[in-house]
Parts: structure tokens; C-alpha cells; sequence
């Protein structure tokens, strides 16, 4: 078992609802033709695939897949949408578990490596993504780059988004390269807020070139999003393929 913290039932049951502006079909368009692209004619593995916010619709897209999951609760919303023979789902780390077969794609979206809390940790990703994949097989990772320098000199906390609905601020410790997300939901029915909060390992893009390395793997392509913008110092986030040499 990894570092990573298990999603309960009630953030589970939940996280579709708060999650629905991530889910629309224009929102998931450019990240679906993504990757359904790199995936061609072959089979795909998702780690960390929740409640299959990506995974179902790329399935739907004709992609078979596969996802790892290690919250049986966050798994248990995904088999309400479709059953374990069109989308089959394990139970498991994504550091250390293995899956049947050899895919084409291995892909982690929406910051989710750095669930695993140390750096070995995601080293072990990395190697168990080159574990599964063909030759030629690609390695597909969306995170946000540390947005270390909005950080005044002797703070160690950034809001991420003020809304009406939610307000969000991550919380640095520098030394040990984590943070704590800190969010604050606003529950329509009570007009209260709810807060939650969560830990995370940050690393930079070229820390997971190493790690790529490590794993055997070569960077083919980074770009700011998924439509593919180009990826520069102001970007805030970056999409990641690295491929496996044939």
C-alpha cells in the first residue's frame, strides 16, 4: 500500500456532483481526442481512475479500458455506470499493481500522481506504467506546474480559485516538497460551507523526466494543455507523454 489517502464513501458519492464542470462533454472533448489518438487500435490503462469521469467516456469511444483504483468506494460509483466486462477495474496502488496484458497507453489525468506522497513513490509509477506498456507505448501525465513564485516572501499559502461555490488554497512546505489543499464547498441547501482538505507530493517537470528515465521511458512530447498549447514558463499546468523505445 502507498501513501496516497483513501477516498471515503461520502467524498465518493459526492465527487461526480462537484466535479460536473470537469465532466461536461466539452470539457472532456480535447482530453478524450487526446487520447483515444495515442491509444490507436490499442488497449488503455488508467491509474487512478476514480469514478471513470475519463475512463467511461473513452471507453464509449471505442478505446478498450482498463483502470486501477485504489478506493473500493470511488470504484463502487464507477460500476454504476457500466459493468466490470466493458470496463474492468482493480483494486490496487498504481505504484505496485499489476493488471493482465500490454497496452499502448497508460494515462493519469488531473494532478493524481501526486497522491503518492514520496518521491519513490512516483518513481515505482513510472515504472510500473513502463511495466505495462508495448513497445512503442506511451505514458500520458496532466499536473499542474508548483506555483511556487505567486508565494510572498515568508508565506506559504496560494488560493487556487475564490467562487461563489468554493474557495481553494494550497499550503506549502518547502522542505519536504508537499501541500495541503484546502477547500471550502459551499452546500446549496444549508447555504454552509463544508471543508475539506488533502495532501499531495508537488514535482517539477523535469523531475519527471528523471523519473521517466529511471523507468526506461523518453519524453516525446509536453504541451500546456490537453488542445495542445504550447507549453512555456507561464504555463500552470502541463500535459506529459513520454514514449517506451520500440
Amino acid at each position: 500500500m502507498t501513501s496516497s489517502e483513501l477516498w471515503t464513501r461520502e467524498t465518493a458519492d459526492r465527487y461526480d456532483t462537484e466535479e460536473a464542470e470537469h465532466s461536461s462533454a466539452a470539457a472532456l472533448g480535447p482530453t478524450l481526442d487526446f487520447l483515444a489518438e495515442l491509444a490507436g487500435d490499442g488497449r488503455a490503462l488508467e491509474f487512478a481512475i476514480g469514478t471513470g469521469r475519463v475512463g467511461v467516456p473513452l471507453r464509449e469511444r471505442g478505446v478498450p479500458v482498463t483502470g486501477i483504483e485504489l478506493s473500493e468506494h470511488m470504484a463502487a460509483v464507477l460500476r454504476r455506470k457500466t459493468d466490470e466486462d466493458t470496463l474492468p477495474v482493480v483494486l490496487g496502488d498504481m505504484a505496485t499493481t499489476a493488471v493482465p496484458g500490454e497496452f499502448t497507453l497508460v494515462y493519469l489525468v488531473y494532478n493524481t500522481i501526486s497522491n503518492l506522497l514520496t518521491q519513490d513513490e512516483q518513481v515505482e509509477c513510472f515504472r510500473n506504467a513502463a511495466r505495462h506498456l508495448g513497445p512503442g507505448g506511451r505514458f500520458v501525465i496532466e499536473l499542474g506546474v508548483p506555483p511556487l513564485r505567486f508565494l510572498p516572501p515568508g508565506q506559504i499559502a496560494v488560493p487556487f480559485e475564490v467562487a461563489g461555490h468554493h474557495v481553494g488554497l494550497d499550503t506549502f512546505d518547502l522542505v519536504e516538497q508537499t501541500l495541503v489543499s484546502h477547500h471550502f464547498t459551499r452546500d446549496d441547501d444549508t447555504g454552509h460551507y463544508r471543508r475539506g482538505a488533502s495532501r499531495h507530493r508537488y514535482a517539477w517537470p523535469a523531475e519527471l523526466d528523471l523519473m521517466a528515465k529511471i523507468a526506461g521511458l523518453e519524453l516525446e512530447r509536453r504541451v500546456a494543455d490537453w488542445d495542445g498549447t504550447p507549453f512555456t514558463q507561464d504555463s500552470v499546468r502541463h500535459v506529459s507523454v513520454w514514449r517506451k523505445p520500440a
